[in-house]
């Protein structure tokens, strides 16, 4: 592409040389620290970047980008979004755990975890982190087989300082010899705390298979086994991590993204006086030549067993990465023609059999070069039975998209649906934005990180089929996994019980009924945006039984709307049988349309229904032309549809598959489970939900569906690119539909309850093997007051807590403290979850943490105060990403009375009225009452919450 001149402004599609850095002020935006030095001249800058690009962007986006590709070989994306509350950036350095060395599985694991310990400038171990927390920051890394990604969001104004301690990871990290014992503990405990997480069995067994000299297959997490100290004679396990970071980490193979509200310019200049000193060591992002299945090999059927009570099955099929042909996509038409679930579809001939409740195809374990196409199956206990005739029926699936399935017309649907989601794109957060672009920088051309995963240049019937051609029974791998396989061996890291049985030649038919996908009905193309802005929503209508809110928001330049409508009935949870009648009820809804509506869902159309403690919710989001179809046709099944027997088990089954696996969950998800069935009423435990779900009948679900639809209150909230009278139509539509009649008096709230001093320990109901301690301190009481005391609180006492009982004391992987209101009751929660500590070990290291926090406290004035206040305010008035995002939490507010829809405005002015001695005054009493303590050891019996909390009173309800 030809280089040009740059003009005062640059739009996407050109590159432009660098004539232009002159220009820059530096002056008032970059933060003094120990890194910076002296600020470099514009010359310096301007030889540190060597080349500039535009990428492709919608129309409809505001944002400004540059991509840069500094002299040492670093690619930097900026985005400038003047309206971003909130500055992010990610590194994505193009190595990972496919590197690692025999020997040493998990090093680049482990690296990852060291780089967070310290560099030359900022050689103390929770200086990053200690920065971002007090600038309202957070922060995480992660390691795959061909990436590291490292990523963090903070305060706009912090940026500077920020990246001052970012960058010098790559630069001049310690890897503190002191720090590399702790850090191993850390990794291995978070090996532990996976150990039973049944998609990483399944992964592990799946390595047994694939071709051991492709390095993806290989142990990623890393133990005390395999980074142990090395043997006397040998490079120490620090020498071979260093080792590692210089070969590994190179400028060329680092992309960073930016995303921030500064402008371009001095974004660029962030970058180039932080980044340009990166090792340019001419290095290349690794290539994996070697194949990840060897098909003469093939076919090859393995069964392993699963924790968890569910039953899958994937058959895989060993394919070229398709991100080599993103232009095209050619695996995207076969997924989508697999992976439907529409009238005929594979998913709908299984379904009406009983054979199996989900299904999902697509491209997975890619390296770049090679991957595997897999179709995966949820299982019924039926269908558990047979997998042969499944097989015998995708196979016929296959075949039919062979004969009659590669037309043209199904791709351009495709591309259609694509270039409508690119063109009125919603980027999400700041730090969602450049955690992607930083990967796709690592892996598309600089012109198309923003238009990759929407692009297709157009059908290749040739190339599709090459595809098409990979699915073969005799280029099969096919996985089950099930609770009742019993192993012949078992996985070396996570000790799956697992075989490998002989395929035979099967003589099971395939299922009647497929057929392929008719055109969508669903496809919007009315497209106009609106212009009308509201600041808050408004009532629109207020009937006996009914009220209406609305608020036109054409901000997100997205002709979409998001309606909710929350259907209210006295009894809905007043006890188990009803909370999972309630359940019930949304979800036969759901399963009843799923055939139907697939296409919408394609379409950009979203319907769904779920229950709480008040009713059910109706949630639909999508383009604002013809969602009035979607709305009509749920309310109508609703009322009318056909309750069945069979799709009555199927939605019973599923539920209480997840009830019956609750148990499984991670321990410390238990934990805070176990404490909002503790402290809210009502919240019913899964084992009650179970037990109550078996004596049910279909007839009792009819019954109960002429009951609650017989006594409702409907409350509603449309919001988007939509004007009242149409948001007034469309929700007195539903409204003549479920006619409504209760006053608001008639629906009980949910009630947060008040710790007393007999509340004892509860241990949560679990089959971990880990122990756990969560230290729940309420707040006094429910007022904004309080709220704001111990937020302000809870930002303050996070790092400390993390850097002292897991980065020093080392007692686990999940360690966390901060802010945890249960609805609008304030209070802190201190977890600490561990494979080697017992919760009484845990409980002596809390306390000896919260006596000498509170010398911290007494020492802390306003000023040490003011940045972890603002960063609490800051995050309270954080900007709304998506319209979702945004309808999500005025409908929050909604539930909570706040008709106003101001009590967060209200709640960040008290916060940043809160003083140090208001947390001093507010310390002791946390302490001396209100304490409630979650804990757990393996074997412990599980405590019966219900009864031990049934004499807890509510927290009474604020003024203010």
């Amino acid at each position: 592409m030809m280089l040009m001149p740059r003009p005062p402004r640059l739009r996407p599609g050109r590159r432009h040389p660098l004539p232009w850095l002159a220009s820059l002020l530096l002056a008032g935006f970059l933060l003094a620290g120990p890194a910076q030095g002296q600020q470099p001249n514009d010359a310096a800058l301007e030889e540190a970047v060597d080349e500039v690009v535009l990428p492709h962007v919608s129309p409809h986006d505001s944002r400004d980008y540059r991509v840069l590709r500094l002299d040492n070989g670093l690619t930097a994306l900026l985005v400038s979004d003047p309206e971003a509350d909130r500055a992010a950036a990610s590194m994505n350095v193009g190595v990972g755990s496919a590197q690692d060395p025999d020997d040493l599985a998990g090093l680049a694991h482990f690296l990852e975890h060291m780089l967070f310990l310290g560099t030359e400038p900022f050689p103390e171990a929770d200086a990053y982190q200690g920065y971002l927390q007090r600038h309202g920051g957070s922060h995480n890394a992660f390691t795959a087989p061909q990436d590291t990604n490292y990523f963090f969001d903070i305060e706009p104004e912090a940026l500077p300082g920020a990246l001052d301690r970012f960058s010098e990871f790559f630069l001049t990290p310690l890897f503190n010899p002191g720090q590399l014992e702790s850090e191993r503990n850390i990794v291995h405990s978070e090996y532990m705390s996976r150990i039973r997480d049944d998609g990483r069995r399944e992964n592990d067994v799946l390595n047994q298979v694939l071709n051991p000299a492709n390095p993806t297959t290989g142990f990623s997490v890393g133990s005390r086994e395999t980074l142990a100290d090395r043997p006397e004679g040998e490079p120490s396990l620090r020498e071979r991590v260093i080792d590692f970071y210089q070969r590994y980490y190179d400028a060329n193979v680092m992309h960073l993204a930016l995303v921030a509200p500064q402008p371009l310019d001095e974004l660029e200049a962030m970058v180039a006086e932080r980044f340009a000193d990166i090792a340019d060591r001419d290095l290349e992002r690794p290539v994996i030549e070697e194949p990840l299945v060897t098909e003469d090999g093939l076919p090859r059927y393995v069964e392993l067993k699963s924790v968890r009570d569910s039953r899958q099955v994937s058959f895989m099929f060993p394919v070229p990465d398709p991100i080599q042909h993103y232009r095209h996509k050619p695996a995207d038409l076969l997924a989508h023609l697999l992976g439907h679930e529409g009238e005929g579809s594979l998913f709908a001939v299984l379904r009406e059999a009983g054979l199996a409740d989900g299904l999902s195809a697509g491209v997975g374990r890619g390296d770049e070069r090679h991957a595997l196409f897999t179709v995966s199956v949820s299982l019924t206990p039926a269908g558990a039975e047979r997998i042969d005739e499944i097989e015998a029926t995708l196979f016929a699936a296959i075949e039919q998209i062979r004969e009659q399935g590669l037309e043209e017309w199904r791709y351009d649907e495709q591309a259609q649906l694509a270039e409508q989601e690119f063109r009125f794109q919603q980027h999400g957060s700041t730090l969602q934005s450049a955690m992607r672009l930083s990967m796709n920088l690592a892996r598309f051309p600089m012109e198309d990180v923003q238009y990759a995963a929407y692009r297709m240049d157009g059908f290749d019937s040739e190339l599709i089929g090459t595809y098409l051609d990979a699915l073969r029974p005799e280029a099969l791998l096919r996985v089950y996994s099930g609770p009742e396989v019993e192993g012949e061996r078992n996985s070396p890291w996570f000790d799956t019980p697992w075989r490998e049985i002989e395929p035979e030649a099967s003589t099971a038919q395939p299922l009647a009924g497929l057929a392929l996908p008719v055109p969508n009905p669903f496809i919007a193309e009315d497209m106009a945006l609106l212009d009308e802005q509201d600041e808050r929503p408004a009532r629109l209508l207020e009937e006996d039984g009914f009220e209406l809110w609305h608020m036109a928001d054409a901000s997100f330049d997205t002709p979409k709307v998001e309606w909710r409508f929350s259907l209210q009935n006295p009894t809905a949870s007043s006890d188990p049988r009803h909370a999972v009648l309630a359940d019930l009820l949304a979800g036969w809804l759901e399963d009843s349309l799923n055939e139907e509506f697939y296409a919408a869902r394609l379409a950009g159309h979203d319907a769904e229904a779920y229950a709480h403690a008040r009713g059910i919710t109706l949630a639909f989001s999508g383009w604002r032309d013809r969602q009035d179809r979607v709305m009509r046709r749920t309310l109508e099944q609703l009322r009318e549809g056909d309750i069945d027997e069979a799709s009555f088990e199927r939605v019973r089954y599923r539920l209480q598959r997840e009830w019956r696996n609750a148990p499984q969950a991670a321990l410390f998800r238990q934990g805070h489970r176990t404490l909002a069935e503790a402290l809210m009423r009502p919240h019913w435990p899964t084992q009650s939900l179970l037990e109550a779900s078996r004596e049910l009948t279909v007839d009792d679900l009819r019954d109960f569906r002429q009951a609650f639809l017989g006594e409702l209150r409907l409350q509603a909230l449309a919001i988007g690119n939509l004007d009242a009278d149409l948001a007034r139509r469309e929700g007195r539509l539903v409204a003549e539909l479920l006619d409504p009649s209760l006053p608001r008096e008639a629906i009980p709230d949910l009630t947060p309850l008040r710790i007393d001093d007999e509340l004892p320990t509860l241990r949560p109901v679990t089959t971990r093997e880990e122990s756990l301690v969560l230290r729940y301190l309420q707040g006094e009481d429910r007022s904004l007051d309080a709220q704001a005391r111990l937020s302000v609180l809870g930002q303050v006492i996070d790092t400390p807590f993390y850097q002292r009982l897991r980065t020093e004391e080392q007692l686990g992987y999940v360690v966390s403290a901060g802010y945890s209101p249960l609805l609008d009751a304030p209070g802190l929660s201190l977890l600490v979850q561990s494979p080697d500590a017992g919760s009484e070990e845990i409980q002596t290291h809390i306390d000896a943490f919260l006596e000498s926090f509170g010398q911290r406290l007494a020492e802390m004035d306003d000023d040490d105060l003011a940045p972890y206040r603002q960063a609490v305010h800051d995050g309270l008035l954080q900007r709304d990403t998506s319209l979702s995002e945004r309808t999500n939490r005025l409908w929050r507010a909604l539930s909570f009375g706040d008709t106003e829809f101001d009590r967060r405005e209200r709640l960040a002015q008290r916060v940043l009225a809160v003083t140090a001695d208001d947390l001093r005054e507010t310390w002791p009493t946390l302490l001396e009452t209100a304490i409630a303590t979650i804990a757990y050891d393996p074997g412990d019996e599980p405590s019966d919450v219900a009864s031990l909390t049934r004499h807890l009173e509510p927290m009474p309800e604020a003024d203010d």
